[in-house]
């Protein structure tokens, strides 16, 4: 729910816009109050279908304008009256001090015909507590920053489908990573990487019902075929995401192509694999009851790494660039054998099958420490043999791989400390000479909060935490980064990963939590 009041010479007046909860109907709501004075206004609705290609056939009764266009439908119901101008709605109106005028702009099937009206108040009171009642449940004394963890758990909320409980990355498409480049990505869809964050948010805030709904969404869309498992899908769980782009839009301040679906859904990335086993562990320390299809998933998987762990892929950042053996995503295979076997060691296991593991697990792990290590620079690098440090290795610590106070892993988050940062904030690589230039990456400056914590410098991690609550904007949303030399938001917004990396940090700051990496 969203007010803005609005000031002129006249008098003010305030818009309360919402969408309804609990009703079949799918609708947006605008009430325009009156609180002093007589202020005239004016609005106009320009509906446009297929991503802002095709204009609606439109009639008008009374106050009510239908318009539909191949399936889709739509309804405007006013308690002003409209005129319809070559395609196009608009009215102009008074309100004056006490008055309430209602715009209900609903969306439906064609072949259905009219949306049933309903009582816009009683609407609005029952979403006022609906979404009260809901993060009410939060226990304010769990962190400093109520506020913001309260702010940052309504957005996630607000990202979860209903009635699959799937978090969508975001509600955008193509809002550009860097002014008038190319780096403008399509974010509706679900991806499993950030299954363990949300995991862990959602658990540690207090919100079992809704870390239960995504845990077994995620069960029902891998199925249990380890070998195609996607790196993202749909809320629906369904695996097409063609991408393709739209050449009739200029894009969000000229940045284009404006794309629809995403490429990256078809890359190999075998860190995946330990993405789900890791949500799996986190979702039973955290206190969800197990079944028999997570054990059977989690024995397949291990199996299909076992003979994949080596392959090259596109790395966390889904680099659309060859193949690479990138660190993270090594790291996360030796996350997937640590949680099966740490869970199986006071099983009856195969002790055949728990030694190769074991072998294994030891194998991955001393790889990384001397292939992903380079000595001339001191530092972990982003793949093996690279020159390049790279924010996604502060992970190596919070998914426990590595203690924060290993000389390598405090020499690595050093370098990032010193070589990523921007004005306080972390990117995830180096700037670039060619090419345009993405923001400073959110999620990865609360990983640097959440490592220096973890390293006893409480101070540090706090400043940090608190550099990344400057940018948000004015309803206390981030998108994914932030641009420090035009002091803007970058990316899709807004951005659950960010969201979820706030809450995360606010409330590890405050007091001992659950972790990936087994705290």
């Amino acid at each position: 729910m969203l007010e803005t009041e609005i000031e002129a010479s006249e008098g003010m007046v305030r818009l309360i816009d919402f969408m309804p909860v609990g009703d079949a109907t799918n609708a947006i709501v605008r009430m325009v109050v009156g609180v002093s004075g007589t202020v005239r206004l004016s609005t106009k609705l320009c509906l446009r279908f297929n991503y802002g290609e095709l204009a609606p056939w439109t009639t008008q009764k009374a106050n009510t304008v239908e318009a539909c266009v191949g399936p889709d439908f739509v309804v405007l119901r006013a308690d002003v009256p409209l005129c319809v101008q070559d395609g196009d709605v608009a009215t102009e109106f008074e309100v004056s001090e006490g008055q309430t005028k209602t715009f209900l702009l609903a969306y439906g099937m064609s072949h259905r015909g009219a949306l049933p009206p309903f009582d816009v108040e009683q609407a609005l009171s029952k979403t006022q507590q609906h979404w009260r009642s809901w993060i009410n449940q939060f226990d304010d004394t769990r962190t400093q920053w109520p506020h913001v963890v309260r702010r940052s758990l309504l957005t996630l909320k607000a990202l979860i489908h209903r009635d699959t409980g799937a978090m969508i990355a975001a509600p955008t498409t193509s809002l550009p990573e860097a002014p008038g480049g190319t780096l403008n990505w399509d974010y509706r869809y679900c991806w499993l990487r950030d299954s363990c964050f949300a995991l862990v948010a959602l658990l540690n805030a207090g919100f079992k019902d809704e870390a239960c709904a995504w845990r077994d969404w995620l069960l029902r869309t891998i199925a249990g075929s380890p070998d195609h498992i996607l790196i993202m899908y749909r809320i629906d769980g369904g695996r097409h995401l063609r991408e393709w782009t739209v050449d009739w839009l200029q894009g969000y301040q000229y940045a284009t192509p404006v794309r629809i679906g995403n490429a990256a859904s078809g890359q190999k990335q075998v860190d995946v694999l330990g993405e789900v086993i890791d949500c799996l562990d986190v979702a039973r320390r955290g206190g969800l009851r197990s079944s028999q299809h997570e054990n059977l998933i989690e024995s397949r998987i291990v199996e299909h790494l076992e003979k994949v762990w080596n392959t090259a892929g596109s790395g966390i950042w889904e680099s659309r660039a060859k193949p690479r053996h990138y660190t993270y995503s090594r790291v996360m295979a030796w996350v997937a054998l640590d949680r099966y076997i740490r869970r199986r060691a006071s099983r009856d296991a195969d002790l055949a099958l728990m030694d190769k593991l074991v072998a294994l697990k030891t194998r991955i792990h001393n790889e990384v420490y001397e292939q992903a290590w380079n000595e001339g620079l001191g530092t972990f690098t982003q793949y093996y043999g690279g020159d390049e440090p790279d924010a996604s290795l502060l992970l190596l610590t919070l998914v426990g791989f590595l203690p924060a106070d290993d000389p390598r892993m405090a020499a690595t988050i050093e370098t990032i400390g010193r070589e990523l940062n921007e004005n306080g904030l972390i990117r995830r690589h180096k700037r670039t000479k060619r090419g345009p230039n993405e923001g400073a990456f959110l999620a990865c400056s609360c990983w640097m909060a959440d490592c220096l914590h973890m390293q006893g410098r409480t101070a540090e991690a706090r400043l940090q935490f608190e550099r990344v609550l400057a940018v948000a904007n004015d309803l206390g949303l981030f998108s994914e980064q932030y641009n420090v030399s035009r002091s803007a938001l970058a990316g899709n917004f807004p951005q659950a990963l960010t969201h979820l990396a706030v809450v995360n940090t606010a409330l590890g700051l405050c007091g001992p939590t659950l972790q990936r990496g087994g705290g």
